[in-house]
């Protein structure tokens, strides 16, 4: 049985990396009593049981709560836990499966495991506490999610743009999920048009695993002046993103590309591809040198997250209309030195419709789809 994690994946309970607990102490046969499942529950520890065959196929879970509810229900201990007691219709996830998705389906769900499969073979399980509880980081992450989102009207009318959803979840829970999942415990949101909806949803970020804080615009100040309102000045490297953004990227590559660096701030780009639909003179003064015919440029492009070291983010104006970029090039007038970080995982920027109806994986443009 391979039960294994690397370092983008989760931490689970694994046999080769002693994290967890080995799978020997949480798994059952078939044949195992309610009463050999209590005891195997109690050495294990994690308030769960896995019902496997001798092939490591798995048939059944069973939680704490499954036993419970089933004594209460009139079973006995000497009952077998198949088929009346474990849970057959079990949630799992695939190998492959990011942290961010594993903590969405928790939270989504209201659950505390989630087992790895490949078809019914078992390959691990997530516990909730350690998936949390994996790297805490000291580091705040702050999310502009003040924007009108204009270009999306009429859906942004109502709706927030950073609460649209994309695949039945807001794409700012998405966000905040994905930087729970990568160790951030202190959120800042940065709210101005229609605050209300996402105060409202994320409260003070106990049922997301963290700590929210609003810092609430009186009026729009662009994607760096929210940054004034911090109540009190970092002490570590502050993560900076756009809320319109739908993106698994590796956080821990990221500031430790920043931290290795030794710069002041670093901006994460992308590589964007256009395809120009025409022929492209080249020339030299009025002569013409060559026809490139239709060519295909790639650029990087600013992905809309950062890190800034406290003190760029202490330049930050108060209270003013004030863009990130141009905190960026302060930065690089006074000499300093900036970062850039590729990332290949991935992103969309959901401003524009066309990107949003792309990212739910819609090809028609009718309202209805972008409202839904």
């Amino acid at each position: 049985m391979l039960w294994e994690w690397n370092d983008d994946q989760p931490r689970s309970a694994t046999r080769d990396e002693g994290v967890g607990v080995t799978p020997e102490k949480l798994c059952v046969s078939p044949d195992a009593t309610v009463r050999q499942a209590m005891e195997a529950m109690n050495v294990g520890a994690r308030g769960i049981v896995l019902v496997c065959d001798g092939d490591d196929r798995l048939i059944g879970t069973l939680t704490d709560g499954d036993i419970r509810r089933a004594l209460l229900g009139g079973a006995s201990l000497s009952d077998r836990c198949l088929p009346a007691v474990a849970n057959q219709h079990y949630v799992s996830v695939g190998p492959d499966t990011s942290r961010a998705q594993v903590i969405d389906l928790m939270v989504s769900r209201n659950i505390r495991h989630v087992v790895i499969t490949e078809g019914n073979l078992l390959l691990g399980l997530h516990l909730i506490d350690e998936v949390l509880g994996r790297a805490v980081r000291e580091n705040w992450a702050v999310i502009m999610a003040g924007g009108k989102g204009s270009r999306l009207r009429p859906v942004t009318d109502e709706v927030p743009k950073p609460m649209v959803k994309v695949a039945g979840r807001p794409i700012l829970e998405r966000l905040v999920l994905h930087l729970v999942g990568w160790g951030f415990r202190r959120v800042f949101l940065a709210v101005n048009h229609l605050a209300q909806v996402i105060e409202g949803h994320f409260g003070d970020g106990s049922a997301f695993g963290c700590a929210i804080e609003y810092l609430r615009e009186e009026r729009p100040l662009e994607s760096g002046g929210a940054l004034s309102l911090l109540p009190e000045a970092p002490t570590k490297p502050v993560l900076v993103m756009n809320g319109d953004l739908v993106t698994d990227f590796n956080v821990d590559r990221m500031l430790g590309f920043h931290q290795r660096g030794e710069y002041v701030a670093t901006m994460a780009v992308r590589p964007h591809t256009v395809d120009i639909p025409f022929g492209v003179a080249e020339v030299d003064g009025d002569e013409l040198v060559r026809i490139r015919e239709k060519p295909r440029e790639t650029m990087l492009i600013n992905a809309g997250i950062y890190v800034l070291e406290p003190e760029l983010v202490g330049r930050v104006p108060c209270n003013v209309e004030f863009p990130i970029t141009a905190l960026i090039d302060d930065a690089l007038a006074r000499g300093l030195n900036v970062g850039v970080h590729e990332i290949d995982d991935e992103w969309a920027d959901v401003g524009q419709r066309a990107e949003l109806l792309a990212a739910r994986g819609i090809r028609a443009s009718g309202l209805d789809e972008a409202r839904s």
